[in-house]
C-alpha cells in the first residue's frame, strides 16, 4: 500500500522521511490532474499528517469517475481503498451494459457502494452554452453542431448526452454531435467550428455558491456574446425516470457565470468520496471526522472542491441505505446527521 503514495501526496510534504510503523496510507482514486480532486485529497493529507493521523490519504491521480467505480469492483480495493465517484455514476454502474449505457458502461458493477461525505454539485453537462445568437434553447440545437466530452466523463460525456436524447431527441443519428476533450470543446466554440458546447459549473449543496473554470473565461474573453440553454424539468425527469437517477433541478441565477444576464435551469448530481461496504468502519470514521474538522480551515483556501465545504454538502444525498456505517457513527457524535433529512436522498437501484 505504501508504494501508492503519489507524486503529488509526496510534493505536498505529506510523506517527509519514513512513515511511523503504525501509519497507514489510504489510496483515494480522484481523476485526471487539474481536474480539482486530486489537489482535494493532498491538502487533506497534509493536514491530517500534521495531526499525526494513523491513516493518511494518498491522491491517486485516475483517468476519472467513469474508470473508478468500474475499478473498485476488483476484490483487491474493497478494503483499502477510497473513490470519487457521483450518484449518477453509481446509479449507471448498476446498469452497465444495457442499451443507452453500454458506450459509457460496457458492464455492470452491481455493488452498492457506501458515501463517506459529499464534495459539491456538479452542473455541467447538463445545460448548455452557445455564441449563436440565433440559437434560443436546446431544442433548436437539432440537426446543428454539438460538442460533448468524452464516453469516459461522466458529466461532460455521459450526462450532456442522455440529457440530449432522453430529454430531446436529440442524438448522432440526427444532429453532428463530436466526442472531444473540453479544452478543445472550447476552441471549437470560440472559433466557430461548433454551434453549441458545455462548461464547467460546479456548487454546493446550498446551492448559494458557483464557480467555473478558466475555460469559461477564455470564452468570456473571446468578447462574443454568450447565450446559456437551461434544460427543462421534463428533460431532468426523463433521464431520471428512464435510468433510475437522481439529477436535482437548481436553478442558477444571474451573473453565476461570466456575461449570464438571466436565470437558467440546471440538472446537478452529487459528487462524493465512497468505499465498499467492506471497507473497515474505524478508517472511515476518521476520514470523516478528519474532513469535518479541517473542512472549515481548507473551505477557506480555495483548494480544489475544498471551496464547497460545509456540513451540508458533507451529508447532502446520504442515508442509512447509502451511508457508510463509520461515516454515520460519525456524523451522529458531531450532532449533524439529522440534517442528512433536509436533502434528496441518493438511491440505487435493485440488484
Amino acid at each position: 500500500i505504501r508504494s501508492l503514495v503519489s507524486a503529488a501526496t509526496i510534493a505536498a510534504g505529506v510523506v517527509t522521511g519514513s512513515m511511523a510503523a503504525s501509519e497507514e496510507v489510504i489510496p483515494m482514486l480522484a481523476c485526471p490532474l487539474g481536474c480539482g480532486v486530486v489537489q482535494t485529497n493532498t491538502v487533506l493529507a497534509a493536514r491530517m499528517a500534521r495531526d499525526e493521523s494513523d491513516i493518511l490519504p494518498a491522491a491517486q491521480e485516475t483517468p476519472g469517475f467513469m474508470y473508478n467505480v468500474r475499478a473498485m469492483a476488483e476484490e483487491a480495493r474493497w478494503k483499502t481503498t477510497v473513490f470519487g465517484t457521483e450518484d449518477t455514476v453509481i446509479q449507471a454502474a448498476f446498469q452497465g451494459g444495457r442499451e443507452g449505457l453500454e458506450k459509457f458502461m460496457p458492464q455492470a458493477v452491481p455493488i452498492k457502494f457506501k458515501l463517506l461525505f459529499g464534495i459539491g454539485g456538479v452542473a455541467q453537462g447538463k445545460f448548455f452554452i452557445t455564441l449563436d445568437p440565433s440559437i434560443k434553447s436546446i431544442e433548436d440545437l437539432k440537426g446543428k453542431r454539438i460538442s460533448l466530452g468524452l464516453p469516459t466523463q461522466s458529466d461532460w460525456g455521459m450526462a450532456a448526452s442522455l440529457l440530449l436524447e432522453h430529454g430531446y431527441g436529440i442524438t448522432d443519428e440526427n444532429t453532428d454531435i463530436r466526442n472531444v476533450t473540453p479544452p478543445v470543446m472550447t476552441q471549437e466554440l470560440i472559433d466557430g467550428t461548433t454551434d453549441a458546447a458545455l462548461v464547467a459549473l460546479l456548487t454546493n449543496a446550498d446551492n448559494d455558491l458557483w464557480w467555473t473554470n478558466d475555460l469559461a473565461s477564455k470564452i468570456e474573453a473571446s468578447g462574443k456574446a454568450i447565450t446559456y440553454l437551461g434544460v427543462t424539468e421534463e428533460a431532468i425527469d426523463a433521464v431520471n425516470e428512464e435510468f433510475g437517477m437522481t439529477l436535482i433541478k437548481v436553478n442558477v441565477p444571474a451573473g453565476s457565470m461570466p456575461g449570464q444576464k438571466e436565470d437558467f435551469l440546471a440538472g446537478v448530481n452529487r459528487a462524493y468520496q465512497a468505499v465498499h461496504p467492506e471497507f473497515p468502519d474505524d478508517k472511515a470514521y476518521k476520514l470523516v471526522m478528519a474532513v469535518h474538522k479541517h473542512g472549515p480551515a481548507l473551505r477557506d483556501t480555495g483548494t480544489g472542491f475544498w471551496k464547497f465545504w460545509s456540513e451540508a454538502t458533507m451529508i447532502d444525498g446520504l442515508s442509512e441505505e447509502t451511508a457508510h456505517p463509520g461515516a454515520i457513527k460519525a456524523y451522529k457524535e458531531l450532532g449533524i446527521w439529522e440534517r442528512a433529512a433536509d436533502f434528496s436522498p441518493v438511491k440505487y437501484p435493485d440488484n
